[in-house]
């Protein structure tokens, strides 16, 4: 046992030296978990849809006004209803839409000569209350615009655009001398076909003169200003088919409207072309063959058509108050400035006349021969039954352009609309 002793010592040594170099753990202490607060994010305010009844718009203007708006406004966005450019088409569907009690359409937009129609019918909101809430007055705007619009002391409408038809021509082609007669407004239908003859087919055109001659409302106005505002029936329908019986005018007039006319001159096929002032922002957009600077006007022989549209709120509409917000906007300084500087039309707020941006991007405001055209207006039948009334000097006006009726029974059926 003795022998084993010291064995035994130097194992319990090395036992507890072993012992003696264990290092003790400390227990971990856990960090408190800090819990990040939740920050919820804002729910979307779902904006209310305003359903805008308008006709295609080809300047681009329209599609400003509306991206312009929607961007601004938090509770409202604007969805154009792109409706048929066929003016008395478009007439119908709104009428029968309107009639039906629909609110399919909050705001629509109106030819001049509608306006009192749908008002008279109860189709149409009367707007006074929103013009005092905005702090204007009905003189803050076109006259023509809002007196088309006032039925039996109360304000129906306010403008989209104001316009009259006048005359556009090439001056590359168009001699200085024969330019300043055009200016000057002193010529005649016969001396306009006698230079759209004559000039025909210089610089790569086809055509002398184009216009608005398919059966629909275009050729209301037109035949309008070639009768000189229903002076001279005869003579006006006389001179309207030497136009389109000549050779200055292509084989397919009679189908012609404003679209048809504006692809003719800016595509640089015609020397003359009577159309209303968007085409001017058109041809200043630089996406077509003609180049602006080489654009000249003039008013017509006998004065141009007053037109124009016009806006108003759906008396059946279900969001009257976004109706509300966009016309202000499209119709005050912010969307009339859109309209006058993208699409090149006239200003229906009227101290846009007077803004210098407005005036440098159309050159039509400050034009001499436009300024003469301004002076030369003439309305279209101021009747009850307009849309009655067009339709027939549309159907007897074609007929006989086309050579389907005589002389003297269109314009006996159409004199008889003014007795």
């Amino acid at each position: 046992m003795r022998k084993y002793l010291p064995l035994l010592l130097i194992f319990i040594l090395v036992i507890s030296l072993a012992a003696g170099c264990t290092v003790k753990e400390e227990p971990v202490v856990e960090e408190p978990v800090v819990e990040e607060p939740v920050v919820e994010e804002p729910v979307p305010v779902e904006k209310t849809i305003v359903k805008f009844a308008v006709q295609a718009d080809s300047t681009g203007a329209l599609d400003a006004i509306i991206s312009d708006f929607n961007e601004q406004s938090e509770l409202y966005e604007v969805e154009p209803v792109i409706m048929t450019n066929d003016s008395g088409v478009m007439h119908d569907q709104l009428m029968n839409s309107l009639s039906g009690k629909s609110g399919e359409y909050d705001i629509i937009s109106m030819d001049v000569v509608w306006a009192g129609e749908f008002a008279a019918a109860g189709y149409l909101e009367p707007i006074d209350s929103l013009i005092k809430d905005a702090g204007w007055k009905v003189t803050d705007f076109n006259a023509g615009s809002m007196s088309s619009g006032k039925y039996k002391g109360k304000n129906y409408v306010l403008p989209y655009f104001p316009d009259l038809g006048f005359l556009y021509f090439r001056t590359d082609i168009v001699s200085e001398e024969d330019a300043a007669v055009l200016v000057g407004g002193d010529y005649s239908w016969s001396d306009l076909l006698t230079m759209a003859e004559k000039y025909k087919g210089e610089n790569g055109t086809l055509y002398g003169h184009v216009f608005q001659s398919k059966q629909y409302e275009g050729l209301t106005c037109n035949i309008n200003e070639f009768s000189a505002n229903w002076a001279d029936i005869q003579g006006g329908l006389e001179t309207m088919k030497a136009f389109a019986d000549s050779d200055a005018t292509p084989q397919d007039i009679l189908v012609y409207t404003e679209g048809e006319t504006h692809n003719a001159f800016l595509n640089g096929e015609s020397v003359f072309a009577r159309n209303w002032p968007y085409m001017n922002g058109m041809a200043a957009s630089g996406d077509y063959n003609i180049d602006v600077a080489n654009v000249g006007y003039a008013s017509l022989p006998d004065g141009g058509t007053v037109g124009g549209w016009i806006l108003g709120i759906n008396n059946n509409s279900q969001n009257v108050e976004g109706s509300h917000e966009f016309l202000k906007f499209i119709s005050g300084p912010e969307g009339q400035k859109i309209n006058a500087t993208v699409g090149g039309y006239l200003p229906g707020f009227n101290a846009l006349l007077e803004d210098q941006e407005v005036l440098n991007a159309n050159a039509l405001l400050t034009d001499p021969g436009f300024q003469v055209a301004l002076t030369k207006t003439i309305a279209r039948p101021v009747v009850a039954n307009y849309s009655e009334v067009s339709d027939i000097i549309q159907v007897k006006t074609h007929e006989f352009l086309s050579g389907n009726g005589d002389i003297e029974s269109a314009t006996q059926i159409i004199s008889e609309l003014f007795e």
